[in-house]
């Protein structure tokens, strides 16, 4: 997947059947749909994929335990569907993992208990494992550290994980592999119209600025909290579509939590759930719903929003959190879409939407992780009506994503690789010194940046540390002190001068202190 022979394809003078626009997890999952049933598809991505909310989620592939407490059936059913698929499409970058909620009350033990075994039977044939209650002793072997004064219990559940933009990475090379051209670093600036349809759209290379006139039999938008932006393109009198919300997750260190079990606190003071989950040798622990009327593409965390997460989780604990022992604070916006009546983003549907505009242009938000390809599916089933293309069934249910392999290749850091691991231990033998740890504190290798500069389209120090390896989201410190030396690599990999070095390690060193905590 290079970003050079990507460009080459727009200076042909094609009609592409499908432009996605957004480079996330509904743009990149249309693009593999639209691409495995033959159409010629094209993505443009602003930023670079999964730069926004697609690699900020809390990793958790699943229904949602707390949608079905709120009676949505039906988005948990597909959710669960959606998770037995990507756990066997994609078992690379995804897991099962077991969720212990402590019980305090003989009767939050029969409630929970009950509901999660609700939830376990809505899964049907894709189901993960049986809901279990357990002893307080049982408990504390499965999380020591759990607050123990009046503990009586706990439910055991099983449910999904993942990497989420290393599946983002592999959605894009699977989309390629089937014929589709992704560009990330590509704005579109411009919608092409034709007697009041759309046509097309302007698109503009970030680093070289020139611009494509790119025609499509359909658009779709698929921007997530940006889709207003695109929409406003189409229509400047619209109305906005997203009500955004805000969710902030902080990290901390593994020795916290010892165990390879997630804790799950069932209801916090605002009715949320709160989770804490082992991912990468540290902990995720998140998260927080907060309308919020800015949208950036780096949102900051709010010391209301930290205190909330750290209060509801030092409830349960036998230790205290504080500030000082989080390594990385990373936040992400939903796209919820506005519903009358809904005075706060919580009692917002996290299900998608899909909208047709008057000329034609499709556009998909809201939804989560989980449901990707079923969003991708119907978007998709959208776009061939509207761009009057051949009709062709959707062949992902039981699509192999890039990298899939259920075997473990290569050591624990390479895993998520999958099948591309093997390719990463070869680039040893090029130049032994790729061996060598970009940071004492993490395993990640030279090796890794490579690759990621030749084969995932990595174009700035920033895309490497948080998303093509994951440094930045898990501890911000370590990210900084590596930035130098990951630089000058991807400087002498990309024939870049002393002055690209400088300008990527100033600009991501002022990133990444966003990411730590005052």
């Amino acid at each position: 997947m290079n970003r050079n022979s990507m460009l080459q394809h727009l200076q042909q003078d094609i009609e592409w059947d499908v432009i996605v626009i957004g480079g996330g997890a509904s743009g990149l999952g249309a693009a593999v749909d639209a691409a495995c049933r033959g159409y010629k598809t094209l993505v443009l991505e602003r930023f670079d994929f999964a730069k926004g909310t697609s690699s900020r989620a809390t990793k958790l592939v699943h229904g949602g335990v707390r949608y079905l407490a709120q009676g949505n059936i039906k988005l948990v059913r597909d959710a669960l569907k959606e998770r037995g698929l990507l756990l066997k499409n994609a078992p690379h970058v995804s897991s099962k993992m077991q969720f212990v909620i402590p019980n305090y009350t003989w009767w939050a033990k029969i409630y929970y208990g009950i509901g999660l075994k609700i939830y376990d039977a809505l899964s049907g044939k894709l189901g993960l494992g049986n809901t279990n209650i357990v002893s307080a002793k049982k408990a504390l072997e499965y999380l020591p550290e759990i607050e123990r004064k009046n503990l009586c219990g706990a439910v055991i559940y099983t449910d999904g994980q993942f990497d989420d933009a290393r599946l983002a990475i592999n959605l894009a090379q699977t989309a390629v592999e089937n014929g589709a051209t992704v560009l990330n670093y590509m704005s579109v600036t411009g919608l092409i119209k034709e007697d009041n349809k759309i046509t097309g759209v302007v698109g503009k290379d970030t680093f070289s600025e020139n611009t494509y006139q790119l025609k499509a039999k359909v658009v779709i938008n698929a921007t997530g909290v940006f889709v207003d932006d695109i929409m406003n393109m189409d229509n400047n009198d619209g109305e906005k579509i997203v009500s955004p919300s805000q969710g902030i997750h902080l990290v901390i260190e593994n020795k916290f939590f010892k165990g390879d079990k997630a804790l799950m606190v069932p209801k916090t003071s605002d009715g949320r759930v709160l989770f804490a989950v082992p991912w990468h040798n540290h902990v995720i622990v998140g998260t927080t719903d907060t309308a919020v009327n800015k949208i950036d593409i780096e949102p900051l965390p709010l010391k209301e929003e930290v205190n909330f997460i750290l209060q509801n989780l030092n409830q349960y604990l036998s230790v205290d959190i504080k500030t000082s022992d989080v390594k990385s604070v990373f936040v992400g916006l939903r796209p919820l879409v506005k519903r009358k009546g809904a005075k706060n983003t919580s009692l917002l549907a996290r299900d998608h939407t899909i909208i047709i505009s008057e000329s034609k242009m499709i556009t998909i938000t809201g939804g989560k992780w989980t449901t990707y390809r079923k969003m991708a599916e119907e978007v998709v089933n959208n776009a061939t009506l509207v761009g009057k293309l051949p009709k062709q069934k959707s062949t992902t249910t039981n699509l192999h994503i890039h990298g899939y392999t259920n075997e473990q290749i290569g050591e624990e850091h390479l895993k998520v690789y999958g099948a591309d691991a093997v390719e990463i231990k070869r680039l040893y033998l090029e130049n032994s010194l790729w061996q060598e740890k970009i940071h004492t504190n993490f395993n990640y290798t030279k090796a890794q940046i490579i690759w990621a500069v030749r084969n995932e389209m990595a174009q700035t120090v920033e895309d490497v540390l948080a998303r093509r390896i994951r440094m930045l989201f898990l501890d911000a410190d370590a990210a900084i002190e590596a930035t130098p030396s990951v630089a000058k690599l991807m400087a002498t990999e990309m024939n870049k001068n002393e002055e690209w070095i400088l300008q990527q390690t100033q600009s991501f060193t002022i990133l990444a202190k966003q990411y730590l905590l005052p």
